[in-house]
């Protein structure tokens, strides 16, 4: 059994969580909380292995508490409104969250992965550090609501295998491959995560990567020359299509590039 504890202040969702939990045969609900501080307490009661937790808690967030009780080797589903800023710490951090209100479906796929972590565990180094980066970006000073990655911030990226940590500067594009996607580095190596090119799009800083065609999300870091019958050549002599729809967008993105 999974020793699970629910921290959030909304009762109602408290409650509906405890219900949805109640289906989970392979769950054991040990404790509930509403505060950092009546979670602190709960945690080390009773010693669960799965957290379910509010990133926004009356007293702090969900990063106060985890940094009060320690490495303790849990692993964390946060809940949370819709909050660009905290969503998308979260997923440089892959980590697991739910949005509220919480659909049953979108809780099952999550402790799903959770079950096939406890089979094939994550090692406490690893989730140490992807709960660091999603730290990092929370806590960046953002512009506006979105938290603004600079080619120094890291990303965690989440392979059927293993846990990869690095540093934005070190992509050179993007490639999509269907419902996956292939990380191209700066040192040659590959990376293939099961998600979409658009979740990267939308996660990766625009002011340093471009879109050229609907297969490839590019650091303009790595841009050697546009040429304008329809591709753009990379330092290491890559070359990536730009389609024709996007011929104008990448001209003018080069173009900003190079003033900045």
């Amino acid at each position: 059994m999974i020793k699970t504890v629910i921290i959030e202040d909304e009762p109602a969702i408290r409650k509906e969580i405890e219900w949805l939990l109640g289906k989970q045969p392979d769950l054991e609900l040990v404790g509930t909380a509403g505060s950092v501080l009546q979670g602190v307490s709960v945690i080390r009661d009773k010693k669960p292995n799965l957290l379910l937790m509010d990133i926004q808690l009356t007293d702090g967030t969900a990063f106060d508490l985890l940094k009060r009780i320690g490495d303790t080797g849990l692993q964390v589903i946060f809940i949370t409104a819709y909050n660009d800023h905290a969503i998308k710490a979260i997923k440089f951090g892959a980590l697991d969250y739910l949005l509220k209100p919480l659909d049953e479906n979108e809780l099952q796929s999550a402790l799903d992965r959770v079950y096939a972590g406890f089979r094939k565990p994550v090692a406490g180094v690893e989730v140490r550090q992807q709960l660091q980066v999603a730290e990092e970006q929370m806590y960046r000073k953002p512009e506006e609501t979105a938290p603004v990655a600079s080619l120094e911030d890291q990303i965690v990226l989440h392979t059927m295998e293993y846990l990869q940590l690095l540093q934005i500067k070190d992509i050179v594009y993007c490639k999509s491959e269907g419902s996956y996607t292939t990380f191209v580095l700066h040192d040659k190596r590959e990376i293939m995560v099961s998600r979409p090119l658009k979740y990267y799009d939308d996660l990766l800083p625009e002011k340093w990567f471009i879109r050229p065609h609907q297969s490839y999300l590019l650091n303009l870091l790595f841009v050697d020359r546009y040429v304008k019958a329809g591709y753009i050549y990379l330092k290491d002599h890559s070359q990536i299509p730009v389609s024709v729809r996007k011929k104008d967008y990448v001209l003018q993105r080069l173009t900003q590039q190079r003033t900045l």
